[in-house]
């Protein structure tokens, strides 16, 4: 009966503030709070963005692209004239032309006034007439992997940017970094990737992180750990680790909680980690109000550690409180930085 009651208490404790983290403001304006967002709130964004916004590399209008077949007619002579796919890498093939020739990324116009110039430069026709017509579009599969809701691969037909593509695979999950890498190969074979910041794609909206996507290319949204913080805080969470080129400390994960409530407990705060590999689960005292004071140092987190400060010194409640704290994370709200925060 005891440790049921004991999880209740931990349980109000942690959940309590749910239904209003988004609202929750610091006490005084010194002190204002990161700003952050649930998961659901940046998919909101993310299908709103990828509706009305832009990319900075627009698309010719009508630009042909890998895949597409089309006919190729030059007048009066059928030995030139034929169908064609566009393959994978943006070129066509004609005969008695030595080099290929680059289609995807122009308009059927363009592809016949390059086809006329490249047959009267080689002396094969003195006023070629071309035209070029589009039979069939195929679309070109795009594929989407890592901490996405729905992983897949996303057929495009026609301009697709980042954010369309994102909003097709359902969004982020919960443990989704804050970077996206983009892999490509190109017409030289050669395997090159570009990295973008989700934050400046998401949250500031930046047309230069929309880019438009190839068939091909490979998206991938590494997964980013998560840091729980519980107990006696004003905004109990499980908080993303944004960026890994930036340490989460015991402080930080203090401060995207809104900081300690008045009856906390500092000085018997605990880390809770638990061992990937083994299952085991190690209670790591911590005097969080020695490190406030400076008279010890800040303590590094790792992906996954629950941070629990209690509101009662008691050292048997402690234990039990914080093994409760650590078995309710799975149902605790998760927050994104926003603005660049992290």
């Amino acid at each position: 009966m005891k440790v049921r009651a004991i999880t209740a208490i931990v349980s109000l404790l942690v959940l309590g503030a749910c239904p209003v983290l988004a609202q929750q403001r610091p006490k005084t304006k010194s002190q204002p709070l990161p700003a952050l967002e649930t998961v659901s709130q940046a998919n909101q964004k993310i299908r709103l963005l990828a509706s009305t916004s832009t990319s900075v590399a627009q698309a010719t209008p009508n630009a042909l692209e890998p895949g597409d077949l089309i006919s190729i007619d030059v007048f009066d002579i059928p030995e030139l004239s034929r169908k064609i796919r566009i393959d994978p890498s943006g070129y066509i093939s004609m005969p008695l032309i030595p080099q290929r020739i680059h289609a995807a990324g122009l308009t059927s116009f363009q592809l016949e006034k390059e086809v006329a110039g490249l047959l009267k430069a080689r002396g094969l026709v003195s006023h070629p007439q071309v035209s070029v017509f589009v039979i069939d579009r195929e679309g070109q599969p795009i594929t989407i992997i890592g901490a996405v809701e729905h992983p897949m691969v996303y057929h495009a037909v026609g301009p697709t940017t980042l954010l369309e593509v994102l909003s097709a695979a359902g969004g982020l999950t919960s443990t989704a970094g804050n970077f996206v890498t983009i892999s490509r190969t190109s017409a030289s074979g050669k395997n090159i990737s570009r990295r973008i910041n989700l934050q400046a794609l998401i949250d500031r909206g930046d047309p230069r992180a929309n880019i438009l996507l190839q068939g091909g290319d490979v998206v991938a949204v590494p997964k980013a750990g998560i840091v729980y913080v519980v107990g006696a805080v004003n905004r109990p969470g499980g908080f993303v680790i944004q960026n890994d080129t930036n340490q989460m400390t015991a402080l930080k994960a203090l401060a995207l909680a809104g900081g300690i409530k008045g009856q906390a407990k500092p000085q018997d705060a605990v880390i809770i980690r638990k061992d990937g590999q083994t299952g085991h689960t190690q209670e790591i005292t911590i005097n969080i109000k020695k490190i406030l004071d400076r008279k010890k140092s800040d303590v590094s987190l790792q992906a996954n550690d629950v941070l629990f400060v209690p509101n009662s010194p008691g050292k048997k409640f402690l234990a039990k409180a914080a093994q409760a704290a650590l078995s309710i994370t799975t149902g605790i709200v998760i927050l994104r930085g926003s603005s660049g925060t992290f």
